[in-house]
């Protein structure tokens, strides 16, 4: 029997943070003492007020398949969370809740994107973007940007990079992997190139929103002339620390809203009930009652820039949001460490994981080959050993 697999699959690469993360479980399993900085994923336990509004919804029996797009009081919820955070007025059925946000962005990019149309991701970007298009049999269209101009694009590069065939470009800000912030005056002007553009849509992904060190959040459907080329994704996982109950939404143009709920009705269906449920008490909340973890993620940030500024060959930026830092390690390149030939962003992430048992994510998965991603969602021991054992192998 043959087992040929689909040309779909096989032109699909493997998530290279869940790569770097199994492989630091296989070394942990093997019995080294591996500290993984890998993952995207807080360490923080779910909030006790969103843990009980879940266990009331059990006890009130809430076991039925729930509607595809999703409770609609938990899309009356996510209006008004749109309106005091972001300035942005939905309806309700502008709204779709998807299982996590990475189904929200797959159901955007499947309605919207035929083979051959072009999707710009300004680098670095999120390594399941590119993933996503090429599922689409879209063409994915980077624009590079480096730590001296703090990941992010201009306009003049934007411009450059649109063609007849570019249908959408990707947004994410706070930035993952770089936690690079667009403010208002950065993303009007990017606005300003896109008007001149009418058949381009933006996926606007806001997922780190509140884990922001600076002033308040703006988002892109905040611009009028944006708004409704805008479709806004957002979710609980980073922010809620409430990754495994797998809760994303989108705000966007009905016409857009309805075509993803039409795709998730013959995929996945419904997301899962209690979740939902606990999800209403969660974007209900005041952003201050999540402030506790915002600030100790600011406190290991500033511990880790301090510990790395310490190591020579490590370039360094100041990341406003979310919980990662991006150096630039390129001054490694061409070097000799403990043997072995350090000739990319590649080798320097396995060798930190082989010789000083350090996990972290190659820059090449994100578009940015110069640079590594480091988390400091780990506690503040496990962050001063790892940057101790970086320190020590590559001195």
């Amino acid at each position: 029997m043959s087992n040929e697999l689909s040309n779909r699959i096989k032109s699909l690469p493997v998530s290279q943070t869940l790569a770097m993360a199994a492989k630091a479980r296989e070394l942990k399993n093997a019995g080294k003492d591996i500290i993984s900085l890998s993952l995207g994923e807080p360490d923080f336990n779910t909030p006790d007020f969103i843990k009980n509004a879940a266990i009331e919804a059990i006890n009130q029996d809430y076991n039925s398949y729930t509607p595809v797009d999703g409770y609609v009081e938990l899309k009356d919820a996510i209006c008004a969370k749109f309106k005091r955070d972001n300035n942005i007025e939905y309806t309700p059925n502008q709204i779709v809740v998807s299982t996590g946000a990475k189904q929200s962005i797959a159901n955007i990019a499947q309605v919207l994107l035929n083979p051959g149309d072009e999707v710009i991701l300004p680098a670095p970007y999120w390594v399941s973007y590119s993933a996503i298009a090429t599922l689409c049999e879209a063409k994915f269209v980077e624009i590079p940007s480096s730590i001296d101009s703090d990941f992010k694009i201009t306009p003049e590069q934007l411009e450059a990079a649109i063609t007849p065939k570019t249908k959408m470009i990707f947004f994410n800000s706070p930035n993952n992997p770089s936690g690079s912030i667009y403010n208002e005056e950065e993303y009007r002007a990017l606005a300003a190139v896109l008007e001149k553009h009418p058949q381009i849509y933006i996926l606007s992904d806001e997922i780190y929103e509140h884990i922001n060190y600076g002033s308040k959040l703006f988002s892109f459907a905040a611009i009028e002339s944006m708004y409704e080329r805008t479709i806004t994704v957002n979710g609980l996982a980073k922010a809620f620390a409430m990754t495994g109950w797998r809760i994303g939404y989108i705000g966007a143009p009905e016409w857009i809203a309805k075509a993803c709920t039409k795709m998730q009705g013959q995929i996945t269906s419904g997301t899962n009930c209690i979740a939902q449920r606990a999800a209403i008490t969660a974007v209900s909340a005041d952003p201050s009652e999540i402030k506790y973890m915002v600030n100790e993620f600011k406190n290991r940030r500033d511990l880790v820039l301090q510990l790395l500024g310490d190591i020579d060959g490590f370039k360094l930026n100041i990341p406003q949001g979310a919980f990662y830092v991006f150096p630039d390690i390129s001054a490694f390149f061409g070097k000799t460490l403990k043997g072995k030939e350090i000739k990319n962003a590649n080798d320097f992430s396995m060798f930190l994981l082989e010789e000083a048992n350090v996990a972290t994510v190659t820059g090449d998965a994100f578009g940015a080959p110069d640079c590594i991603r480091m988390s400091y969602a780990a506690s503040e021991l496990q962050l001063r050993e790892a940057i101790k054992r970086i320190k020590e192998v590559v001195s």
